[in-house]
């Protein structure tokens, strides 16, 4: 499977991850393209540069607002709902969306610790500003681009000293940084500085997997460099490995299994869309039958065993369900996968190529890019996943 590892020795934040990302090989004109479906494109500029940090070529991402949005933000607060709504209401695709309201909800959960309000009523300070909304979506569709299906990330160097917030001076970590890299390995550092930022710390709350180092069976295809914003001692850059996973790290998986036969079917898709949010890997529902004859369904969620817990709170929570079964995943065989792109008549499409033991076995067209084509062409859906298809097996020779 395809996955990224970020060394994080210099902290993580927003811009880091993006220009990393652009480094690694997202177009820029993509990203701001997709970045054009939240409908704010007037309130900021994304200037991207070429720099060197201690004789580190690294891709630094700034965000600059515009001078009425920037006037605006320092009386403004966006509050969880608003921009849960304003991700919702985009044409991004379900999969950036939903990458997208995890980061989000991870620092909403903490901001409400903090202040002491729910989630949905926390009002943003500084990751409620159009930089970070950029960053963070920006995040998203890069991973979705990139077709990254595990992010794995090292212990986090977070500075020191104090940091400007919206209530003042805060010592580093922040409150909410704090809350964030709780339970994930964290050194200081050296730095009389904020390294990592709740953007960052964010993202990596709802996405990734701790890892000491790369995975045993991890393959790097390329390296690449996000830089901060800081000149340190050491570089303020962001180091990310692009590459495969074969047996998806060290993290053991489980399913969480439950039979329903008492919930108003309209649920379930408000439902996959909450567990996938969530951080659930999949879910699936089979039709069952269970005693006096009721039709239920089996719901089925395969999941990290360290977001068990959180997911389980979402069943309980949006189902009928008052227990779980969990089942552990002892082994899991993978075919590798490769990512290839075609140009079709129709447009370019995405495709992927599965392999076992170096024999190819599966060819597939990505349905999204097919579908685009199909609707801008006027052209059925399956004569664009065909020629796709056709291209990709010339290309491979078969």
């Amino acid at each position: 499977m395809r996955a990224i590892y970020l060394d994080a020795f210099a902290g993580i934040s927003g811009n880091m991850l993006l220009g990393a990302f652009l480094q690694a090989g997202v177009p820029l004109a993509h990203l701001e393209k997709e970045l054009e479906k939240l409908g704010n494109g007037d309130e900021y500029t994304l200037k991207v540069s070429e720099v060197k940090k201690n004789g580190i070529q690294a891709v630094y991402v700034d965000v600059q607002m515009n001078a009425q949005e920037a006037t605006a933000a320092s009386h403004h607060h966006r509050r969880m709902a608003d921009i849960r709504k304003r991700i919702e209401a985009s044409s991004l695709s379900r999969h950036v969306k939903q990458l997208a309201l995890a980061i989000f909800e991870e620092a909403a959960k903490a901001e409400g610790k903090v202040h002491g309000k729910p989630p949905e009523e926390v009002a943003f300070h500084e990751i409620g500003a159009t930089d970070s909304i950029v960053d963070i979506v920006g995040s998203a569709i890069c991973l979705d681009y990139l077709e990254v299906e595990r992010v794995f990330a090292s212990r986090l160097t977070l500075g020191r000293g104090f940091v400007a917030c919206a209530h003042g001076l805060m010592p580093v970590p922040a409150p909410a940084v704090a809350e964030l890299v709780r339970g994930w390995p964290t050194v200081p550092g050296s730095e009389e500085k904020e390294l990592t930022t709740p953007t960052g710390a964010a993202f990596i709350r709802a996405l990734a997997t701790y890892h000491d180092g790369l995975p045993q069976d991890f393959e790097a295809d390329s390296i690449a460099y996000g830089a901060g914003t800081w000149d340190l001692s050491i570089p303020n850059v962001l180091r990310l490995y692009l590459g495969s996973c074969a047996g998806g790290g060290s993290a053991a998986r489980c399913i969480l299994e439950a039979n329903i036969d008492d919930m108003n079917p309209q649920i379930y898709g408000y439902l996959y869309d909450k567990l996938f949010a969530a951080g659930a890997l999949d879910v699936w529902t089979t039709p069952i039958v269970m005693k006096k004859n009721r039709p239920a369904e089996k719901l089925s969620v395969l999941t990290d065993a360290e977001k068990k817990e959180a997911l389980a709170g979402v069943i309980f929570r949006e189902t009928t369900s008052i227990g779980l079964r969990v089942i552990p995943v002892v082994e899991r065989l993978e075919a590798s996968r490769r990512v290839a792109k075609v140009e079709t008549k129709y447009g370019m499409v995405h495709g992927k190529v599965s392999a076992w033991h170096g024999e190819i076995v599966t060819v597939s067209a990505e349905y999204e890019d097919c579908r685009r084509c199909a609707a801008a062409h006027d052209v059925p859906l399956k004569t664009v996943q065909r020629e796709a298809v056709r291209l990709l097996c010339e290309r491979l020779g078969g």
